[in-house]
């Protein structure tokens, strides 16, 4: 990611030099600017024009729902796709607050979706808000460098309007570093009935609330999707980009944020029988198209052979303990929540095929907005299990169908093509600072790829790391195992790295806080999935000692030697 060689280094530039004359613009000054970047830490003139950028975070968007967007694989085609994009913790807040800090929950403090538990601010806006995450986040950097800034959707758990004492909504407070804040209340998981800040027509600091009631079950289809928080969003994302595009015309580059609804589960059925996974009712099953919309797919053609690793024994998947060399079996962590039957699983996949076509319309809409000095970055905030590894739905576990996201970059200067590098979500911020013009800011984490857009081979990461500390349920958790009456407390804390070799992972079994039982699972991906835990076979190869003391040291390392184990 940001270790390149010096013949790397050159090897962008030229790249640079030579693409000129091809695609839809010049390559971007700010790819080369990046190179430069990488042969010093110290401060980069920022090109002129600068690069804006659109950066879009989908919600759970799993890896198979790439194939129902017809898009986002266009932008495959004409843009960079990382193939081992993974986040550090797969869990709405952690993730989040990750993406904007470029830094792990160990460092920027958010640990789970919600406060309380172990801690006043475990989780949650409060521990973003109170370990200053507003201020180390990456948009409060562009601001500060003459960007213009604006963020639309859902932002962080807990960050909600509040109510007067008659029950009236009031706004919730400005998050520094934004020019303009439309966030999207909770409500917004439901798909209907919501409230979404706004900065104009304020007249001053401050945020005002503009309601988007949910409308009667006897409205029509239309009227029902002419509210529905995919169709807002997408009207709002277009408007934004093309009002900030004007600007950047003039000079001034932005930087926008979208974080959309789709594909996470509903909390509350807007109406009765209403599906977990809402999609708006344009792309449901109809008279006219008894299927529904599943992009350039049928969604009869989706089926559960299509999530790797779907109906493999997790019996063998059972934690070691590893005491004064001796492997014995842990106890299984995975307490029973549940079952999720092959047909709900199969349903509720291919609803949520058909519920990211709203942000599919999304990006179509922003593609023909933005302009050629633009980069587009298209993302997700984690993966999802729909019935792997012994599992219901949900998310929050080390294993690849939760950790490993879709990642496709477009934008001046980028070589369309595939990736190799292992790339983090708190890879982003850095990589955007550099794109930008300016070192990365020295707390973020991560390291920048941005030499890997111009050069498909350029050198990168070889291991990635995850953290997740087990943490409290709150009611109304939206990341519960939807529909199923589970748990999200039933995953321990863990920590976990990953490199081509397999996937080392250290959990705590013991989830009194303070206190420690640590167990062990290795897997080697001679399968796309984790087959078998090999860790008593090989826990004493060398290639298992080194992971192992890369994960030790990553539990408390500090940004520069956060970067330094990812090599």
């Amino acid at each position: 990611m940001g270790r390149v060689a010096g013949r790397v280094v050159l090897a962008v530039v030229v790249a640079a030099v030579l693409l000129a004359p091809l695609g839809t613009g010049s390559v971007g000054p700010a790819v080369a600017s990046a190179a430069a970047d990488a042969r010093s830490s110290a401060a980069v003139t920022a090109p002129s024009p600068r690069p804006s950028f659109v950066v879009v975070v989908m919600d759970d968007a799993s890896l198979e729902l790439v194939r129902s967007m017809r898009t986002l694989r266009a932008l495959q085609r004409t843009g960079a796709t990382y193939d081992n994009a993974f986040v550090v913790n797969s869990l709405c807040c952690p993730s989040r607050a990750a993406t904007f800090t470029g830094q792990p929950p160990h460092l920027n403090g958010v640990r789970t979706n919600t406060s309380g538990g172990p801690g006043p601010d475990l989780g949650g806006w409060p521990a973003f808000r109170a370990h200053r995450g507003p201020q180390r986040s990456y948009n409060t950097a562009l601001q500060r460098s003459g960007y213009r800034t604006a963020f639309l959707g859902k932002y962080l758990n807990e960050y909600e309007p509040g109510r007067t004492s008659t029950g009236a909504r009031t706004p919730p407070p400005v998050v520094p570093g934004w020019d303009e804040f439309e966030s999207i209340s909770g409500e917004g998981y439901n798909g209907w009935g919501y409230y979404r800040t706004t900065t104009r027509g304020v007249g001053g600091p401050g945020l005002r609330l503009v309601h988007h009631p949910r409308p009667p079950e006897s409205a029509s289809r239309a009227v029902k999707d002419k509210a529905y928080v995919g169709t807002v969003t997408q009207q709002r994302a277009t408007a934004l980009a093309r009002r900030l595009e004007k600007g950047a015309a003039s000079g001034t580059p932005y930087l926008l944020h979208v974080a959309t609804y789709a594909s996470h589960a509903r909390i509350v059925p807007a109406w009765r029988n209403d599906p977990v996974f809402p999609a708006a009712f344009r792309d449901r099953p109809s008279s006219a198209n008894p299927g529904g919309n599943c992009g350039p797919r049928r969604c009869s053609r989706l089926t559960l052979r299509d999530l790797a690793g779907y109906g493999d024994d997790p019996s063998d998947n059972r934690p070691s303990y590893l005491e004064r060399g001796k492997v014995t079996r842990a106890p299984a962590w995975r307490r029973p929540i549940g079952r999720l039957s092959r047909e709900a699983a199969l349903v509720r996949y291919r609803d949520r095929a058909r519920m990211v076509q709203s942000v599919d319309r999304t990006l179509r809409g922003l593609r023909r907005v933005i302009g050629p000095d633009t980069y587009l970055i298209v993302t997700s905030d984690n993966g999802f299990h729909l019935g792997q590894h012994g599992l219901n739905g949900g998310k929050g576990t080390p294993y690849d169908s939760d950790t490993r996201v879709p990642l496709v970059v477009t934008g001046p200067g980028v070589v369309a093509g595939r990736r190799s590098q292992h790339v983090s979500n708190i890879d982003l911020a850095p990589t955007i600072e550099s794109l930008a013009g300016r070192s990365p800011a020295r707390l973020r984490a991560g390291a920048s790829f941005a030499a890997s857009l111009a050069d498909v081979d350029a050198d990168g990461a070889a291991h990635t790391f995850f953290e997740h500390t087990q943490g409290p349920v709150r009611p109304g958790e939206p990341d519960a195992d939807p529909g199923s009456g589970g748990r999200l407390d039933a995953i321990p804390s863990y920590v976990a790295v990953r490199s081509d070799r397999g996937l080392l992972v250290r959990l705590d079994l013991d989830k009194a806080p303070g206190r420690t039982d640590y167990a062990w699972e290795l897997y080697r991906y001679r399968r796309p999935w984790e087959d078998t835990n090999v860790f008593k076979r090989q826990h004493d190869k060398p290639y298992v000692r080194q992971l192992k003391r890369r994960l030790l040291a990553w539990v408390d390392c500090r940004p520069t030697q956060c970067r330094r184990l990812t090599r």
